[in-house]
């Protein structure tokens, strides 16, 4: 029983400590352009142009 108060803190400090990466990546701007990445994988311009028979 004296295991839960270890496991109680930890647990909540991890909790808060997730909350915050999260609210930091929010504030950063992590999610702002959500469908770009997708758009900018299929985007062939950094390939040379092949000469055209």
């Amino acid at each position: 029983m004296t295991i839960l108060l270890y496991l109680i803190p930890v647990a909540l400090s991890l909790g808060l400590l997730a909350l915050g990466a999260f609210l930091w990546s929010l504030k950063s701007g992590q999610y702002d352009d959500l469908d770009g990445a997708g758009a900018r994988i299929l985007d062939d311009h950094d390939l040379p142009d092949r000469p055209r028979d």
